[in-house]
């Protein structure tokens, strides 16, 4: 199946203008990236969704990617975060639609789960960061900020050498800083992405994970390995998993790189997650 083009267009949330692309037709799937990355950093630019029968939104969070900066330093909540999702949605026409986020991308389509369930069909939470128990310590706050000084102050080069050697095993360490360079270059407001860096990580998209049994909308959770991805801990996605009724868990098979860098598969996992939320779905949803 052939796809077109994706369609190219501004979305205003406030005074933010979110860039969003628009392609397929079908089951809506909205994709949400993670902090510090831009839309294609999700199915990394696999068409898969589009081609299976799915209408895919994906857009650059406020401050990131081709979309304007908040208009306050401190506006980088996942309350804003999830004004913003409703935002595209509205201006999209969709009423529900199957969430696929990443890390900041995770939690905030969590955050509108539990604040607006009439608006999700279906979640695919993908490498979920958020730990309520380790959320307030000082040495991760330190680091988030540490990041954020090196980006204002020098850039690309800058963030680099705060972050300093991945840690992660060495086969992943030369992936892992290419990315990061490639994802960092495709920011016009390199200002807005460290100001993102301080708030982000000090927002809270709920409080405790036992808060997660309110959702009833069918989920799988990916967890990326912590040989490849460490600041992710599959631990933590486990816990996820366990904390929603009903949750599918996809690990990563052993030896493999992880389902969340690849978009094929990954979209087969969206693809499959969209099929069960409309199985699920009640009359007239």
């Amino acid at each position: 199946m052939s796809v077109s083009p994706a369609t190219e267009r501004e979305v205003s949330s406030g005074e933010v203008r979110l860039a969003v692309s628009d392609s397929g037709s079908g089951v809506p799937v909205v994709l949400l990236h993670g902090l510090t990355a831009t839309r294609r950093y999700v199915v990394m630019g696999s068409r898969a969704l589009e081609r299976t029968g799915h209408r895919v939104l994906a857009y650059d969070a406020r401050g990131h990617g081709a979309s304007t900066p908040a208009p306050h330093p401190d506006a980088y909540t996942y309350a804003d975060l999830g004004g913003d999702l409703v935002a595209v949605l509205e201006a999209s026409g969709i009423e529900r639609a199957v969430l696929a986020g990443a890390s900041m991308g995770a939690h905030t389509a969590l955050w509108l789960a539990l604040h607006a369930p009439e608006r999700v069909a279906g979640l695919v939470v993908i490498t979920p960061g958020y730990d309520p128990r380790t959320h307030d310590d000082p040495p991760r706050l330190a680091r988030w900020d540490a990041l954020a000084e090196g980006l204002e102050r020098g850039g690309i080069d800058g963030f680099l050498a705060a972050y300093g050697p991945p840690a992660v095993a060495e086969r992943w360490r030369e992936t892992v800083l290419t990315v990061i360079r490639q994802r960092l270059s495709l920011h016009a407001h390199l200002d807005a992405v460290a100001q993102a860096l301080r708030v982000v990580p000090r927002s809270r998209p709920f409080g405790e994970l036992a808060e997660l049994e309110a959702i009833t909308v069918p989920v799988t959770v990916v967890a990326s390995n912590d040989e490849a991805d460490p600041g992710h801990p599959q631990a933590l996605g486990e816990a996820y998993a366990a904390a929603i009724p009903g949750a599918e868990l996809v690990l990563d098979p052993p030896g493999s790189s992880p389902v969340a860098w690849q978009g094929s598969q990954l979209s087969r996992v969206i693809a499959g997650l969209a099929e069960r939320a409309a199985s699920t779905a009640s009359p007239g949803d």
